[in-house]
């Protein structure tokens, strides 16, 4: 039997409108015209976890609730993107990355962390794993003082704590050649302009994958049955996780590699600045930090009156459940730690995002628990070549990123390009 034979090979469904799904879609679209190509997205809206809005309360200046750098630019296919859509481009460095920019309460300690925070990179570089996979907590020596800060890394990196995070998934990460850049247009806009030309159905809740027959694949939504002849599923590793998609018949090793390949807690709030003139531009600061969750503040991005919070670990969803208001009040006590008491009267509320209880996505961004980080392969293989799976959960190498998601989408695009026949009109 030919691959795709019978009446509705033409017909490619795509599961998710988010980054994977996007760059799927198109590729699919850029190297077949004959295709007809459908995404089916649950939410009102494309781009999954890449999100801008323009808050009132910050003029209109665009802000990314989730992604909001191209790491690895040189490398990015989103990046090469917005320079050829004309996005405005900002070459300021990122401020992790230049210390000058650090806002401390002891520089003295702060310089002692950084050198800290380098050895433990270091080690967790050099850890030998031929002997098999450890969480980070391993490369933390007995009473260390700087363990917090340790804490504070994986939080920001993984959503999760050092005893959570592999040691390997760590190793194997390699987002590109920078430098890490930004645009001020925001990088969920341009993620949800690549989506303008596509077909996709929101509010389609998918139900069940049934792809017993081998002529067609039946995906049952909240709005009916639809019918391809392949499949790309781009949902996050939660749903899977979790069986919000059920499969006729079941694939327990994609439930498997999904529950090794968690979504990460993490969130942002940004909050309006009352005369910011007088704080510097791109200046960090990191609050609070330990195994409970980790917060920074990044003020002015872009020269805004804006300060973007960003919340990571067991912390992040904490200040989802505490809502706006609690989340304002804990990073407004945090600052008032370095700026003053009467710092707190300067701020107020602009946005905030909710990835943690999402119910489409459900987290931030995957990481492995230890032992698992082979099952991003496991993850990314397609079953009978007609049903597919992308996202950045699939990235062997740009996982966690859009632009890994993108990779991937174009991978799963690619293969069925190369198996897919066309059926007579």
């Amino acid at each position: 039997m030919r691959w795709l034979e019978g009446v509705n090979c033409l017909q490619i469904i795509v599961i998710g409108a988010g980054a994977a799904g996007i760059s799927a879609a198109r590729h699919l679209l850029s190297r077949r015209p004959d295709l007809k190509v459908t995404i089916l997205e649950a939410a009102n809206r494309p781009g999954g976890r890449a999100w801008s809005v323009k808050p009132p309360a910050l003029n209109g200046q665009a802000v990314d609730l989730g992604c909001g750098w191209f790491h690895g630019s040189r490398d990015n296919r989103w990046f090469a993107l917005a320079r050829e859509l004309e996005y405005a481009i900002d070459e300021t460095p990122a401020p992790w990355s230049d210390p000058t920019r650090r806002l401390a309460l002891d520089a003295n300690a702060e310089k002692k962390a950084q050198q800290a925070l380098g050895d433990f990179f270091d080690r967790l570089h050099d850890y030998d794993a031929s002997q098999g996979d450890s969480s980070w907590a391993e490369a933390v020596s007995p009473g260390e003082q700087w363990r917090s800060r340790f804490e504070m890394s994986s939080n920001m990196m993984n959503g999760a704590s050092l005893k959570q995070s592999s040691i390997v998934d760590y190793q194997h990460y390699a987002p590109g050649r920078g430098p890490d850049l930004r645009t001020s247009n925001g990088y969920g806009s341009l993620i949800s302009a690549a989506a303008a030309p596509l077909s996709i159905e929101y509010g389609t809740v998918v139900q069940t994958i049934d792809h017993r027959d081998r002529n067609e694949i039946r995906i049952v939504t909240n709005r009916g049955m639809m019918t391809a002849a392949a499949v790309i599923v781009t949902v996050s590793t939660t749903i899977l996780a979790t069986e919000g998609i059920k499969f006729l018949p079941a694939l327990p090793g994609k439930t498997e590699a999904a529950a090794g390949l968690p979504l990460g807690k993490v969130n942002k709030l940004f909050l309006s600045l009352d005369s910011a003139g007088d704080l510097p531009v791109d200046g960090l600061y990191l609050g609070t930090h330990g195994e409970g969750g980790s917060v920074t503040y990044q003020l002015r991005p872009f020269g805004s009156s804006a300060i973007e919070v960003y919340f990571g670990g067991q912390l992040a969803e904490d200040m989802e459940k505490a809502g706006p208001e609690g989340a304002q009040n804990f990073a407004s006590t945090d600052l008032a730690k370095l700026f003053g008491s009467s710092f707190p009267k300067r701020l107020s509320f602009a946005a905030m995002s909710g990835w943690c209880n999402d119910v489409n996505i459900g987290g931030g961004y995957s990481y492995a628990k230890p032992g698992e980080a082979n099952q991003r392969q496991v993850l990314a293989e397609s079953v009978d070549d007609r049903l597919f799976f992308a996202g950045e959960a699939c990235s062997p190498r740009k996982f966690s990123t859009a632009h890994g998601a993108f990779e991937t989408g174009v991978v799963a695009a690619e293969a069925i390009v190369k198996k897919c026949q066309s059926s007579p009109a």
